[in-house]
């Protein structure tokens, strides 16, 4: 653990500002300009955790887009990134918000596909929002589960035997161990939409095995039957984007995000 005034890399350590998985991220300065640091804790330095922290930074880096998180630097151990001061997407308040930052997140997804990103782990915690939303936005982060549509699919036995992705979001391609599509993206944008609008994620189960099997066999939740505001039009338009086979949900993200913004609105 680093503590406020300790200088890493170059950087010097103002505050903890979050714990995640293996990493923590402290704001801290280099010279005038402030930045996010992610810094993998000394007994999480698997090498699987450095590959994902490596991976990371390289995919971001190819990335340019007003909603994606731009990073900055890097080492073995280590990422630093913009700083976005508002927490996750969970913290927005008003429905106008909650579908700007959907159709934000929506617009960085598609500009990522056609540049041969999948992202695979949408979700609310992935989507940082800066104080002044209505200024600065939101900005999707962690590609370090990415999947990159050129490289060839590893050999059946090469294959890993669990799933990177968040159980709560993760589409039944990536559970059932069939190589993701933007369409993947879409699945996960489309829970990550339901707990904006519900508080909740579209399955819930005691166990990892129950969730996984909501996914798999479950149809998505109606959520006009539990909240009187939002009409049935919102529910064929999340069973489409949360459709067991990735090829019977939208061409595009932002095709989803402006159907739901239509209908809410």
């Amino acid at each position: 653990m680093l503590r406020p005034g300790d200088e890493f890399a170059g950087y010097l350590v103002d505050r903890t500002v979050g714990r995640g998985g293996s990493a923590t991220v402290y704001l801290a300065h280099r010279g005038s300009d402030v930045f996010a640091l992610k810094v993998l804790g000394e007994a999480d330095r698997s090498e699987d955790a450095l590959e994902r922290m490596r991976r990371e930074f390289a995919i971001a880096q190819t990335l340019s887009h007003p909603h994606i998180v731009a990073v900055a630097d890097h080492g073995p151990t280590w990422l630093s990134m913009q700083y976005v001061d508002g927490g996750n997407a969970m913290a927005l308040e008003t429905l106008a918000d909650k579908l700007s930052v959907l159709n934000q997140i929506a617009d960085a997804l598609d500009y990522a596909h056609r540049n041969g990103v999948v992202h695979c782990d949408v979700k609310p915690a992935n989507i940082l929002v800066n104080k002044d939303f209505s200024r600065d936005g939101a900005v999707l982060v962690d590609f370090g589960v990415a999947h990159l549509t050129s490289e060839p699919p590893p050999p059946l036995a090469a294959r890993p035997t669990h799933v990177k992705a968040s159980l709560p979001y993760a589409a039944p391609e990536l559970l059932a161990g069939e190589r993701p599509t933007p369409a993947t993206d879409e699945y996960e944008l489309a829970c990550t939409a339901v707990e904006l609008i519900t508080g909740t994620t579209p399955f819930r189960a005691a166990t990892p095995i129950g969730l996984i099997d909501a996914h798999l066999h479950h149809p998505p939740p109606r959520v006009s039957r539990h909240i009187s505001w939002v009409p049935r039009a919102f529910d064929s338009i999340l069973a489409k984007a949360m459709a067991k086979r990735p090829e019977r949900r939208y061409q595009t993200c932002t095709e989803f995000a402006g159907l739901v913004t239509r209908v809410l609105t």
